[in-house]
């Protein structure tokens, strides 16, 4: 063991400041939590501050009865985005290898990875210019038409939010979510194909035995690591395109967090509702994995 590090040392030695850096960011961090247990006020003392011990647990769950939709907002959201996203991906990653011209799959690729590199103020800025129920450029376009006597509120009628936030999520990360697929395809052995063309194998069967198991393993370990994010929402997303007309179905537990911690200042409060996500965050990939490992025998630890 001793050797092996010696041999590798100038690698080990490159991981120190990744390590540092995760450790300061990602660990240091964590005593925050102490926040959670006493009665902190803001300008006083932390540690002189009244322990109350598990009292904000319990006033998430008894209190305010807030979790209730909280946690179907975010689950629901975020378990729809995670099999929106992986699902598409997926299937553009199949349809782009089929793709024989070499030119115009990579222009799909590229055309199809950029809005990942767009800003979210910047797709809300779009969407409101295309979707605002009068000035929106697509809800007058259908008036005009005679295809509706008044345009959709779809940034503010609670009834498109779920569906508007993951189509918007789907069409931003799709490029971006494929690369891996596509790359798992370049890692499949041009035997394979050669070997079930010769046996009579048209495209569509090569593609349906040969392409697709080799990237189920790949879509499974996506699976249980997206999986530990499901609690976990993309703040800027919400809060920009949550507002006071559809904050009933778009409020998730990260703008919860926010609302109680930096505008409330109601910094015990928050910090547990946080912990709590993390627990809960953990406790799902755990289970994941678990799942995924008896299911299929594909498993990350």
């Amino acid at each position: 063991m001793i050797a092996k590090i010696s041999r590798q040392r100038y690698l080990y030695a490159m991981l120190i400041p990744a390590v540092v850096i995760t450790f300061i960011f990602a660990y240091v961090p964590l005593f925050g939590w102490f926040i959670a247990f006493v009665n902190y006020k803001p300008g006083f003392s932390l540690f002189s501050s009244e322990w109350i011990g598990f009292q904000q647990f319990k006033a998430f769950f008894t209190e305010t009865k807030d979790y209730v939709y909280l946690l179907r907002n975010t689950l629901s959201i975020n378990i729809g985005s995670l099999i929106a996203n992986l699902g598409t991906a997926f299937v553009f990653a199949l349809l782009l290898n089929e793709v024989r011209l070499r030119f115009f799959g990579k222009l799909i690729q590229t055309v199809t990875f950029f809005p990942f590199f767009i800003s979210w103020i910047i797709i809300y800025s779009l969407s409101n210019a295309l979707f605002a129920t009068s000035a929106g450029a697509i809800n007058q376009m259908l008036v005009q038409w005679g295809w509706m006597d008044e345009g959709m509120n779809v940034l503010g009628d609670p009834k498109y939010a779920w569906a508007f936030i993951i189509a918007i999520g789907v069409w931003k990360y799709l490029g971006y979510n494929s690369v891996i697929f596509i790359s798992s395809i370049a890692s499949i052995p041009a035997e394979y194909y050669e070997a079930a063309q010769i046996d009579g194998a048209n495209r569509w069967q090569r593609m349906l035995y040969i392409t697709v198991p080799n990237l189920v393993p790949t879509l499974i370990v996506l699976l249980i690591l997206n999986s530990g994010w499901i609690l976990n929402s993309n703040f800027e997303q919400f809060y920009l395109f949550t507002n006071t007309t559809n904050w009933e179905k778009m409020e998730v537990l990260d703008i919860y967090i926010y609302k109680y911690g930096l505008q409330l200042l109601n910094y015990p409060y928050a910090t547990a509702v946080g912990i709590m996500k993390t627990v809960m965050s953990l406790l799902i990939i755990v289970s994941v994995n678990a799942i995924a490992k008896r299911a299929t025998g594909k498993a990350i630890f």
